[in-house]
């Protein structure tokens, strides 16, 4: 089946972006026809400079291909190299209702996290669709939160359709195999705007820093701890194997144990963990043509699928007949 994701070129990727969703949507690529874009278009709605932009979507480039993107069969672009997503926003635009776009809570979400509230920000679910459908995406992999995105996605379809005859496939959501929230330094949710995340590609010695800072309570050494209350914990339980992470639940309840213990073993796993994904990242990141280059290609490969739709898309509503 034909999966479509992107991500927002919005700041450095952290390991609660990898086990979130990077890993799950890397993993599609073996049984799917995968389409993988980075959002650019989409990350202007918070107004960023645009240094910014260029250059954290070549650092989302080269962080996808590191970790295991195959080049060769999944699709991977760049949003603004393929200018068809743009016009089919606007036929969308023209069937999508008011109300609909109003109902969408992650505008009202993002405006509750101090965005100024602008006509990208809102009109942001009918770009949204616009990528899914021009590429007749049938799965699209999101969290059980962003279900919504989907559902308007349908629902624009289903009007357009409706009104000039079957053009775009009605996707559905791929709901990401449920993780527990990946917490940062602090014990929040790890997030860019909290300012407590982990970088995947952070020098090594920044990143067991990090760890060896996570907030964990005051219990003594010598009592049992709770290792289901343990930000630590939690994220050994990602990366730990079912043996060693058995072993630490044992040490957690039985006491005699500090977390700086269990801090330090954790610092081993994510930097041997990622460590080949950084030998890959550093060859990259002295041949930024290739890079480039398979952005060029994707766009390529692309916009071949995404003219065929908007083609039939002007055509049913009389443009250039």
């Amino acid at each position: 089946m034909r999966v479509l994701s992107g991500i927002q070129p919005s700041g450095k990727l952290h390991i609660g972006n990898y086990y979130g969703a990077m890993r799950q949507h890397l993993h599609l690529q073996a049984e799917h026809n995968c389409f993988f874009f980075i959002a650019d278009y989409h990350a202007l709605t918070s107004n960023p400079a645009a240094d910014d932009v260029a250059a954290c979507t070549l650092d989302v480039a080269m962080d996808y291909i590191a970790l295991g993107l195959d080049t060769q069969k999944t699709v991977f672009w760049r949003q603004s190299d393929v200018p068809e997503v743009t016009e089919l926003t606007w036929l969308l635009s023209c069937v999508t209702p008011m109300g609909l776009l109003q109902r969408c809570t992650s505008y009202k979400d993002k405006i509750a996290q101090g965005l100024a509230p602008n006509h990208g920000l809102f009109a942001y679910p009918v770009l949204q669709a616009a990528d899914i459908l021009i590429f007749n995406s049938e799965l699209v992999p999101v969290g059980a939160d962003q279900k919504q995105h989907i559902e308007v996605t349908r629902d624009i379809a289903g009007r357009f359709n409706s009104a000039y005859g079957e053009v775009f496939t009605i996707p559905k959501e791929h709901i990401i195999e449920a993780v527990a929230i990946v917490p940062g330094v602090d014990g929040r949710k790890m997030s860019k705007s909290y300012g407590n995340t982990i970088g995947i590609f952070e020098p090594e010695s920044k990143v067991k820093k990090k760890i060896m800072k996570i907030v964990t309570d005051s219990i003594p050494v010598a009592e049992p701890k709770d290792p289901d209350k343990c930000n630590v914990f939690a994220l050994l339980k990602l990366i730990a194997s079912p043996e060693e992470l058995g072993e630490w639940d044992e040490k957690y309840r039985s006491g005699g144990m500090g977390y700086g213990e269990a801090k330090k073993r954790l610092a081993e796993l994510v930097i041997d963990y990622f460590k080949p994904f950084r030998v890959k990242r550093a060859e990259l990141e002295d041949n930024i043509d290739y890079v480039k280059g398979v952005l060029a290609d994707g766009a390529e490969r692309a916009r071949a699928v995404a003219g065929q739709t908007l083609k039939k898309a002007r055509q049913v509503v009389g443009l250039r007949r």
